[in-house]
């Protein structure tokens, strides 16, 4: 499984977690039934678990006259994921994180998702 690949199943399982009410091991059970996993998708779900809390203060605080609640539930997911792979130890270059983020948000969000989380990402790297 490409990188570009696990990100999109990362998307996909950490979704249903946060709006479907699963389990992180649940949710990736299902969604890997018929397909070979990778360590970086494991490394993504497990590890964007793990640092929610802090992530989402990340964002938090990269956030100008919002709130976290108001961000889209697409948005806040992708944007997770990119801020974990920026700074976790996958130390992905941050060009990259945040392009694959807009890309993915270009097929799951609105016309203005993209923007939005460029716009977020941006600061937080700051």
């Amino acid at each position: 499984m490409n990188r570009r690949l696990a990100r999109e199943k990362a998307f996909q399982i950490l979704f249903s977690i946060d709006n479907e009410s699963f389990d992180v091991n649940e949710a990736f059970e299902l969604s890997m039934e018929d397909e070979e996993s990778s360590d970086f998708l494991e490394n993504l779900i497990y590890g964007v678990t793990r640092e929610k809390e802090s992530i989402d203060e990340r964002i938090e605080n990269s956030l100008e006259k919002w709130t976290l609640k108001r961000v889209g539930a697409v948005e806040k997911t992708l944007i997770r994921i990119a801020a974990y792979e920026i700074f976790s130890e996958l130390k992905t270059p941050e060009g990259v994180a945040i392009n694959e983020a807009i890309e993915l948000a270009h097929v799951y969000g609105d016309e203005k998702s993209g923007q939005f989380i460029n716009g977020v990402l941006s600061k937080m790297i700051k």
